[in-house]
């Protein structure tokens, strides 16, 4: 499923908000969007998948949905 631009903009405004950083601009520059550092190194391929949803590093995703919850 793609985003639509509506949704690129709200996600973007929304993480602005929280974070200080555009979901949009984080996501096209592979930095986490919850941390601001590099976003470039995943353990598996839904960790690298869920970058594309989230625009959230590797430690970010373990610290959100906890280290080897579906290993």
């Amino acid at each position: 499923m793609t985003k639509t631009k509506e949704m690129e903009t709200f996600l973007s405004d929304l993480t602005r908000s929280a974070f200080g950083r555009s979901y949009t601009e984080c996501k096209g520059n592979n930095q986490c969007v919850t941390c601001g550092e590099p976003a470039d190194i995943f353990k598996d391929e839904i960790s690298r998948r869920e970058f594309e949803i989230s625009s959230m590093c590797q430690k970010c995703q373990d610290n959100i949905f906890g280290r080897g919850v579906f290993a």
